[in-house]
């Protein structure tokens, strides 16, 4: 009687898993993007395995290496599996058997016996994860050197860290009674923080829409606008989150996004909380109009601030990216600085942890002066900089489920 093979149910997940991360570190996708184009029956796991390898990506390539006489190429399909395979004992808890079974149909035809090698290897040596993990070496030197090592440290914890929910509300009483009848935080007015994994669809009042999802520091920039109700501008709109804290706040807001389809979806995410505002397509390099009382430009960047729900922006974000994004940063900062009524407020703000996309760019403005943010227009534990903007850097809240990255700057436009 022969041997019963091992079951390889679940081996389409890590098919569609293994072409995510071709789509991720190869073309440059977002891992978003790749799983709605990816064709598997069980696409969330095949999500959560993408993710958790992405997530420990220069922590499993130090394993595989441990294990091998001679490096294997980093695109080598053997490392891709074999990183799949040992994010899921580390992060996933799936059996060793499972494991293997999964892994290896996935090099049928290439370097099947290498991967069953090392991969036994490593299973019979022990892998665990620690309560942390690497970041990419270029990533932890350049956070080093502009943050510090501490900052480094906080966001290898906050990489492995599921991020918690949070909330906005147009009411603050009503986030206060949501967090208390849903056992949740409020961190600052209109805010709820809420842990595991409920769907937002599912949560109370989703469809009512009192309220709308975003990170706490994404809320900041709305938050220190100036406070009486204003002709407000808010350019690169989409997906709407500030444009509805724009409105909730009592401001007439239009919103301008050069994207039509991400502009449909904040018309939909404002018809569902029951905001107003005015939308318009257009680039908003070469849109005039105005002027505004105000001006909030959320700039395009590299969104390396997002790395906790998005750990490939990490590896989108290379040297080059960041400075043409710098440039086109410069020239919207710009152009936002000639629809700003004279005497008025231009708010900007980047979900980047690299200075050249931040500090750099407003330490080069000439034609608006900087006005301060003070501590007590902040959530506590959120502290501004002693030149007046804010830094929001890993680390931070670290206690209550940390933060994105972000960097926000008040400005206003002389008089004269």
């Amino acid at each position: 009687m022969s041997e019963a093979k091992p079951s390889t149910e679940g081996l389409a997940a890590r098919q569609a898993a293994l072409n995510m991360l071709d789509a991720v570190l190869r073309r440059g996708q977002m891992l978003d993007s790749a799983a709605q184009k990816a064709a598997a029956p069980d696409r969330p796991l095949a999500l959560a395995i993408a993710g958790e390898t992405l997530r420990r990506l220069p922590e499993l390539d130090q394993l595989i290496d441990s294990a091998t006489w001679q490096r294997l190429p980093d695109d080598s399909k053997a490392r891709m599996v074999l990183r799949l395979a040992l994010a899921q004992r580390i992060a996933l808890n799936v059996p060793d058997h499972a494991l293997v079974a999964t892994a290896l149909p996935l090099v049928d035809g290439g370097p099947r016996r290498l991967v069953h090698g090392v991969l036994g290897t490593l299973l019979r040596r022990g892998v665990a994860g620690g309560a942390a993990t690497l970041l990419p070496e270029a990533v932890e030197a350049r956070w080093s050197a502009a943050w510090g090592d501490e900052a480094v440290a906080s966001g290898r914890l906050a990489m492995v860290r599921r991020p918690p929910l949070d909330l906005s509300f147009a009411d603050a009483l009503a986030a206060e009674a949501f967090a208390a009848a849903n056992g949740g935080v409020s961190l600052a007015s209109g805010h709820v923080r809420l842990q595991g994994g409920a769907a937002v669809t599912d949560l109370p009042g989703f469809n009512e829409g009192g309220w709308w999802v975003q990170d706490l520091a994404a809320s900041l920039p709305a938050r220190l606008m100036p406070q009486a109700p204003s002709r407000v501008l808010d350019l690169c709109a989409a997906p709407g989150g500030k444009t509805m804290q724009l409105a909730a706040a009592g401001h007439t807001v239009t919103a301008l996004d050069r994207s039509a389809s991400r502009l449909a979806r904040l018309s939909e995410n404002m018809a569902r909380t029951g905001l107003r505002t005015e939308t318009i397509a257009a680039d908003a390099l070469e849109w005039r109009g105005g002027p505004f009382d105000a001006v909030l430009l959320d700039a395009p960047c590299s969104a390396t601030g997002t790395f906790r729900r998005h750990p490939e922006v990490l590896y989108r974000a290379r040297p080059p990216v960041i400075a043409e994004l710098s440039e086109l940063q410069s020239r919207l900062l710009k152009h936002a600085a000639t629809l700003v009524s004279p005497g008025g407020t231009l708010i900007y703000a980047v979900c980047s942890l690299e200075p050249e996309e931040g500090e750099r760019i407003v330490e080069a403005v000439q034609d608006l002066t900087l006005d301060p943010i003070g501590a007590e227009e902040l959530p506590p534990g959120i502290v501004p900089h002693e030149r007046g903007w804010v830094r929001v850097l890993p680390g931070m809240l670290e206690a209550e489920g940390g933060l994105d990255g972000f960097f926000i700057a008040r400005l206003v436009r002389p008089l004269a």
